[in-house]
Protein backbone atom coordinates (compact mmCIF):
# COMPACT_ATOMS: atom_id res chain seq x y z
CA UNK A 1 0.00 0.00 0.00
CA UNK A 2 1.18 3.08 -1.01
CA UNK A 3 1.14 6.15 1.38
CA UNK A 4 1.08 8.88 -1.21
CA UNK A 5 -2.28 10.88 0.44
CA UNK A 6 -4.94 12.68 -2.24
CA UNK A 7 -6.99 15.92 -1.29
CA UNK A 8 -10.20 14.83 -0.80
CA UNK A 9 -11.49 17.58 -2.98
CA UNK A 10 -9.75 15.49 -5.73
CA UNK A 11 -11.00 12.47 -4.46
CA UNK A 12 -14.44 13.83 -4.61
CA UNK A 13 -14.18 16.06 -7.87
CA UNK A 14 -13.17 12.55 -9.82
CA UNK A 15 -15.73 10.78 -8.62
CA UNK A 16 -18.35 13.27 -9.25
CA UNK A 17 -17.16 12.32 -13.05
CA UNK A 18 -16.44 8.38 -12.67
CA UNK A 19 -20.39 8.10 -11.49
CA UNK A 20 -21.88 9.18 -14.95
CA UNK A 21 -20.66 5.54 -15.88
CA UNK A 22 -23.60 3.40 -16.99
CA UNK A 23 -25.48 1.04 -14.87
CA UNK A 24 -28.00 -1.15 -14.97
CA UNK A 25 -31.15 0.94 -15.15
CA UNK A 26 -29.25 4.02 -14.28
CA UNK A 27 -29.18 1.96 -10.51
CA UNK A 28 -25.81 3.35 -9.09
CA UNK A 29 -24.91 0.43 -7.00
CA UNK A 30 -21.84 1.32 -5.42
CA UNK A 31 -20.70 2.70 -2.49
CA UNK A 32 -16.91 4.62 -1.97
CA UNK A 33 -14.93 5.32 1.32
CA UNK A 34 -12.01 7.42 1.47
CA UNK A 35 -9.57 6.30 4.38
CA UNK A 36 -6.04 8.08 4.67
CA UNK A 37 -4.03 6.83 1.34
CA UNK A 38 -6.82 4.76 -0.14
CA UNK A 39 -9.91 4.95 -1.82
CA UNK A 40 -12.42 1.59 -1.31
CA UNK A 41 -15.23 0.56 -3.75
CA UNK A 42 -18.00 -1.50 -2.05
CA UNK A 43 -20.92 -2.91 -4.13
CA UNK A 44 -24.33 -1.49 -2.91
CA UNK A 45 -26.21 -4.14 -3.38
CA UNK A 46 -29.51 -2.99 -1.64
CA UNK A 47 -29.33 -0.77 -4.50
CA UNK A 48 -29.18 -3.05 -7.19
CA UNK A 49 -32.00 -3.96 -9.13
CA UNK A 50 -33.47 -7.31 -7.83
CA UNK A 51 -35.91 -9.11 -10.83
CA UNK A 52 -33.96 -7.75 -13.90
CA UNK A 53 -30.34 -9.13 -12.43
CA UNK A 54 -31.27 -11.99 -10.33
CA UNK A 55 -27.74 -13.13 -9.86
CA UNK A 56 -26.27 -9.44 -9.19
CA UNK A 57 -23.96 -10.21 -12.24
CA UNK A 58 -25.12 -7.01 -13.71
CA UNK A 59 -24.59 -5.11 -10.24
CA UNK A 60 -20.67 -5.93 -10.11
CA UNK A 61 -19.94 -5.40 -13.87
CA UNK A 62 -21.73 -1.81 -13.41
CA UNK A 63 -19.19 -1.28 -10.83
CA UNK A 64 -15.99 -2.23 -12.86
CA UNK A 65 -17.43 0.42 -15.15
CA UNK A 66 -17.44 3.42 -12.32
CA UNK A 67 -13.73 2.08 -11.44
CA UNK A 68 -12.22 2.48 -14.83
CA UNK A 69 -13.83 5.71 -15.09
CA UNK A 70 -12.23 7.02 -11.83
CA UNK A 71 -9.07 5.32 -12.88
CA UNK A 72 -9.74 7.68 -16.22
CA UNK A 73 -11.06 11.11 -13.59
CA UNK A 74 -7.65 10.67 -11.45
CA UNK A 75 -5.40 10.55 -14.81
CA UNK A 76 -6.62 13.75 -15.85
CA UNK A 77 -5.85 14.66 -12.37
CA UNK A 78 -2.69 14.17 -12.20
CA UNK A 79 -2.91 11.24 -10.58
CA UNK A 80 -2.34 7.22 -11.30
CA UNK A 81 -4.95 4.85 -9.69
CA UNK A 82 -3.38 1.12 -8.54
CA UNK A 83 -6.30 -1.26 -8.24
CA UNK A 84 -6.30 -3.88 -5.37
CA UNK A 85 -9.19 -6.07 -6.56
CA UNK A 86 -10.74 -8.25 -3.60
CA UNK A 87 -7.97 -6.98 -0.98
CA UNK A 88 -10.75 -8.76 1.66
CA UNK A 89 -11.48 -12.49 0.94
CA UNK A 90 -13.64 -12.25 3.72
CA UNK A 91 -15.72 -9.54 1.98
CA UNK A 92 -16.20 -9.95 -2.11
CA UNK A 93 -18.87 -6.94 -1.48
CA UNK A 94 -15.57 -4.88 -1.04
CA UNK A 95 -14.70 -4.78 -4.70
CA UNK A 96 -11.65 -2.89 -4.86
CA UNK A 97 -9.21 -0.53 -3.03
CA UNK A 98 -7.16 2.10 -4.64
CA UNK A 99 -4.32 3.98 -3.78
CA UNK A 100 -2.40 6.59 -5.83
CA UNK A 101 1.32 7.72 -7.56
CA UNK A 102 1.62 11.09 -9.00
CA UNK A 103 2.12 11.48 -12.57
CA UNK A 104 4.81 13.04 -14.05
CA UNK A 105 2.89 14.95 -17.08
CA UNK A 106 -1.02 14.95 -17.76
CA UNK A 107 -1.64 14.80 -21.41
CA UNK A 108 -4.84 16.00 -23.46
CA UNK A 109 -5.00 12.09 -24.41
CA UNK A 110 -5.43 11.93 -20.05
CA UNK A 111 -8.20 14.95 -20.51
CA UNK A 112 -9.89 13.98 -23.65
CA UNK A 113 -10.92 10.92 -22.27
CA UNK A 114 -11.79 12.14 -19.34
CA UNK A 115 -13.93 14.72 -21.20
CA UNK A 116 -15.70 11.76 -23.30
CA UNK A 117 -16.91 10.37 -19.99
CA UNK A 118 -19.32 13.62 -19.89
CA UNK A 119 -20.13 13.28 -23.73
CA UNK A 120 -20.93 9.61 -23.79
CA UNK A 121 -24.32 8.96 -23.86
CA UNK A 122 -26.45 5.99 -23.86
CA UNK A 123 -28.76 6.10 -26.66
CA UNK A 124 -31.37 3.89 -27.49
CA UNK A 125 -31.81 5.39 -30.97
CA UNK A 126 -31.41 2.77 -34.42
CA UNK A 127 -27.95 3.94 -35.50
CA UNK A 128 -26.54 4.48 -39.16
CA UNK A 129 -23.28 2.18 -40.09
CA UNK A 130 -20.32 3.29 -37.96
CA UNK A 131 -18.10 5.70 -40.37
CA UNK A 132 -13.87 5.04 -40.40
CA UNK A 133 -15.51 1.14 -38.67
CA UNK A 134 -12.01 -0.38 -39.48
CA UNK A 135 -10.01 1.93 -38.13
CA UNK A 136 -11.45 1.52 -34.97
CA UNK A 137 -12.03 -2.01 -34.76
CA UNK A 138 -8.06 -2.24 -34.98
CA UNK A 139 -7.80 1.18 -32.14
CA UNK A 140 -10.30 -1.73 -30.37
CA UNK A 141 -8.53 -4.66 -30.71
CA UNK A 142 -4.71 -2.74 -29.85
CA UNK A 143 -6.27 -0.92 -26.79
CA UNK A 144 -5.45 -1.85 -23.40
CA UNK A 145 -6.32 -5.15 -24.91
CA UNK A 146 -7.43 -7.83 -21.57
CA UNK A 147 -6.40 -11.46 -21.20
CA UNK A 148 -9.83 -11.90 -18.68
CA UNK A 149 -12.10 -10.16 -20.90
CA UNK A 150 -12.18 -11.16 -24.90
CA UNK A 151 -14.33 -8.56 -27.33
CA UNK A 152 -15.77 -9.90 -30.46
CA UNK A 153 -17.31 -8.36 -33.26
CA UNK A 154 -20.26 -9.99 -34.58
CA UNK A 155 -20.76 -10.04 -38.21
CA UNK A 156 -23.72 -8.83 -40.40
CA UNK A 157 -25.28 -12.46 -41.11
CA UNK A 158 -25.23 -12.89 -37.15
CA UNK A 159 -28.27 -10.45 -36.66
CA UNK A 160 -30.64 -12.65 -37.22
CA UNK A 161 -30.16 -15.02 -34.85
CA UNK A 162 -29.18 -11.86 -32.81
CA UNK A 163 -32.84 -11.15 -32.45
CA UNK A 164 -34.18 -13.80 -32.23
CA UNK A 165 -32.52 -13.91 -29.14
CA UNK A 166 -34.05 -10.74 -28.06
CA UNK A 167 -37.17 -12.19 -29.02
CA UNK A 168 -36.76 -15.25 -27.15
CA UNK A 169 -35.96 -13.13 -23.98
CA UNK A 170 -39.11 -10.49 -24.11
CA UNK A 171 -41.41 -13.69 -24.81
CA UNK A 172 -39.72 -15.72 -21.71
CA UNK A 173 -40.32 -13.02 -19.33
CA UNK A 174 -43.90 -12.03 -20.77
CA UNK A 175 -45.28 -13.24 -17.72
CA UNK A 176 -42.46 -12.17 -15.13
CA UNK A 177 -44.66 -9.44 -13.14
CA UNK A 178 -41.63 -8.54 -11.00
CA UNK A 179 -39.82 -7.82 -13.52
CA UNK A 180 -42.00 -5.66 -15.55
CA UNK A 181 -43.35 -3.84 -12.38
CA UNK A 182 -39.19 -3.41 -12.02
CA UNK A 183 -38.96 -2.39 -14.59
CA UNK A 184 -42.16 0.32 -14.87
CA UNK A 185 -40.39 1.35 -11.59
CA UNK A 186 -36.91 1.77 -12.45
CA UNK A 187 -38.33 3.99 -15.86
CA UNK A 188 -41.19 6.32 -13.98
CA UNK A 189 -39.87 10.23 -13.90
CA UNK A 190 -40.65 10.44 -9.85
CA UNK A 191 -37.29 9.85 -8.89
CA UNK A 192 -34.68 13.11 -9.92
CA UNK A 193 -31.49 11.07 -8.90
CA UNK A 194 -31.73 7.23 -10.32
CA UNK A 195 -33.29 5.71 -12.82
CA UNK A 196 -34.12 5.86 -16.54
CA UNK A 197 -36.34 9.41 -17.46
CA UNK A 198 -38.64 8.97 -19.80
CA UNK A 199 -36.46 11.70 -22.48
CA UNK A 200 -34.41 8.69 -22.82
CA UNK A 201 -36.97 5.86 -23.68
CA UNK A 202 -38.30 5.54 -27.41
CA UNK A 203 -41.70 5.49 -29.00
CA UNK A 204 -43.22 2.23 -30.25
CA UNK A 205 -42.31 3.35 -33.86
CA UNK A 206 -38.96 3.78 -32.54
CA UNK A 207 -38.53 1.04 -30.37
CA UNK A 208 -39.84 -1.38 -33.72
CA UNK A 209 -36.27 -0.09 -36.03
CA UNK A 210 -34.15 -1.31 -33.27
CA UNK A 211 -34.25 -5.13 -33.45
CA UNK A 212 -31.87 -5.93 -30.58
CA UNK A 213 -33.31 -3.58 -27.69
CA UNK A 214 -34.45 -4.42 -24.20
CA UNK A 215 -38.43 -4.12 -24.63
CA UNK A 216 -38.60 -1.17 -22.49
CA UNK A 217 -42.22 0.84 -21.78
CA UNK A 218 -42.73 3.02 -24.72
CA UNK A 219 -43.45 6.81 -24.20
CA UNK A 220 -45.72 8.75 -26.61
CA UNK A 221 -43.64 11.40 -28.97
CA UNK A 222 -42.46 12.59 -32.66
CA UNK A 223 -40.37 10.00 -34.51
CA UNK A 224 -36.65 10.69 -34.65
CA UNK A 225 -33.92 9.45 -37.16
CA UNK A 226 -37.02 8.76 -39.25
CA UNK A 227 -33.93 9.15 -42.11
CA UNK A 228 -32.76 5.35 -40.52
CA UNK A 229 -35.06 2.99 -41.77
CA UNK A 230 -33.46 0.22 -39.69
CA UNK A 231 -30.53 0.37 -36.95
CA UNK A 232 -27.07 -0.58 -38.70
CA UNK A 233 -24.94 -0.64 -35.45
CA UNK A 234 -22.34 -2.70 -35.67
CA UNK A 235 -22.85 -5.33 -32.57
CA UNK A 236 -20.04 -5.85 -30.14
CA UNK A 237 -19.99 -8.75 -27.50
CA UNK A 238 -17.77 -8.91 -23.96
CA UNK A 239 -16.88 -12.46 -23.06
CA UNK A 240 -15.41 -13.64 -20.08
CA UNK A 241 -13.67 -16.98 -19.40
CA UNK A 242 -15.62 -17.88 -16.37
CA UNK A 243 -18.56 -16.67 -14.40
CA UNK A 244 -16.75 -15.39 -11.05
CA UNK A 245 -17.13 -12.03 -9.50
CA UNK A 246 -13.72 -10.64 -10.41
CA UNK A 247 -14.62 -11.64 -14.24
CA UNK A 248 -17.50 -9.70 -13.83
CA UNK A 249 -15.36 -7.02 -12.28
CA UNK A 250 -13.05 -7.14 -14.56
CA UNK A 251 -15.94 -6.92 -17.94
CA UNK A 252 -17.33 -3.63 -16.37
CA UNK A 253 -13.96 -2.31 -16.86
CA UNK A 254 -13.39 -3.27 -20.14
CA UNK A 255 -17.06 -2.29 -20.72
CA UNK A 256 -15.94 1.16 -19.20
CA UNK A 257 -13.02 1.28 -21.41
CA UNK A 258 -14.96 -0.05 -24.46
CA UNK A 259 -17.45 2.87 -24.22
CA UNK A 260 -15.01 5.66 -23.80
CA UNK A 261 -12.80 4.48 -27.17
CA UNK A 262 -16.34 4.54 -29.33
CA UNK A 263 -17.31 7.73 -27.62
CA UNK A 264 -13.53 9.69 -28.49
CA UNK A 265 -14.23 7.62 -32.24
CA UNK A 266 -17.09 10.33 -32.29
CA UNK A 267 -19.35 7.37 -32.03
CA UNK A 268 -22.67 6.55 -30.20
CA UNK A 269 -23.40 3.58 -28.10
CA UNK A 270 -25.82 1.32 -26.32
CA UNK A 271 -24.93 -1.20 -23.60
CA UNK A 272 -27.16 -4.46 -23.97
CA UNK A 273 -27.97 -6.67 -21.06
CA UNK A 274 -31.11 -8.38 -21.54
CA UNK A 275 -29.42 -11.04 -24.11
CA UNK A 276 -27.51 -12.42 -20.95
CA UNK A 277 -30.12 -12.47 -18.18
CA UNK A 278 -32.13 -15.37 -19.80
CA UNK A 279 -30.21 -18.64 -19.90
CA UNK A 280 -31.97 -19.66 -23.19
CA UNK A 281 -30.97 -16.45 -24.94
CA UNK A 282 -27.56 -16.45 -23.52
CA UNK A 283 -27.08 -19.73 -25.08
CA UNK A 284 -27.82 -18.31 -28.91
CA UNK A 285 -25.30 -15.65 -27.95
CA UNK A 286 -22.89 -18.27 -26.86
CA UNK A 287 -22.74 -20.00 -30.04
CA UNK A 288 -22.44 -16.72 -32.36
CA UNK A 289 -19.53 -16.28 -30.26
CA UNK A 290 -17.95 -19.73 -29.29
CA UNK A 291 -18.98 -22.15 -25.97
CA UNK A 292 -15.20 -21.27 -24.70
CA UNK A 293 -16.56 -18.40 -23.25
CA UNK A 294 -19.36 -16.27 -20.99
CA UNK A 295 -21.12 -13.76 -22.93
CA UNK A 296 -21.82 -11.25 -20.16
CA UNK A 297 -22.39 -7.67 -22.15
CA UNK A 298 -23.11 -6.63 -26.02
CA UNK A 299 -22.81 -3.03 -27.09
CA UNK A 300 -24.43 -1.66 -30.35
CA UNK A 301 -21.81 0.84 -31.66
CA UNK A 302 -22.89 3.03 -34.56
CA UNK A 303 -23.38 6.86 -35.77
CA UNK A 304 -25.42 9.70 -34.73
CA UNK A 305 -26.64 12.02 -37.02
CA UNK A 306 -23.97 15.16 -36.01
CA UNK A 307 -27.13 17.72 -35.55
CA UNK A 308 -28.99 15.39 -33.03
CA UNK A 309 -30.57 17.31 -30.33
CA UNK A 310 -29.56 15.49 -26.72
CA UNK A 311 -31.94 15.21 -24.05
CA UNK A 312 -30.31 16.47 -21.20
CA UNK A 313 -28.12 13.84 -18.84
CA UNK A 314 -29.91 11.03 -16.47
CA UNK A 315 -29.94 11.82 -13.24
CA UNK A 316 -27.00 10.54 -10.75
CA UNK A 317 -27.21 10.85 -7.27
CA UNK A 318 -25.15 13.21 -4.67
CA UNK A 319 -21.97 12.69 -4.55
CA UNK A 320 -22.53 12.61 -0.75
CA UNK A 321 -25.15 9.98 -1.31
CA UNK A 322 -21.80 7.72 -2.55
CA UNK A 323 -19.00 8.96 -1.02
CA UNK A 324 -18.19 9.06 1.99
CA UNK A 325 -14.31 10.39 3.33
CA UNK A 326 -13.27 8.87 7.05
CA UNK A 327 -10.05 10.30 8.70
Amino acid sequence: MRDVIVDTDVIRDALQLACRAPSLHNSQPWRWISRGPAVDLFLDAARAPRYTDTTGREAVISCGAVLDHFRVAMAASGWQANVDRFPNPNDLDHLASVDFTPMGFVTDGHRSRAEAILRRRTDRLPFAEPSNWEAFREQLAGSRASTDVRVDVLGEHMRPELAKASELTASLRLYDSPYHAELVGWTTDVGITEGIPASALLSAAESDRVDIGRDFPTVPRAQRREEIAEDRAKVLVLSTFDNTRSSHLRCGERLSSVLLDATMAGLATCVLTHLTEVAASRHIVTTLVGDDVTPQVLVRVGQAPALDEHGPPTPRRPIDDVFEARG
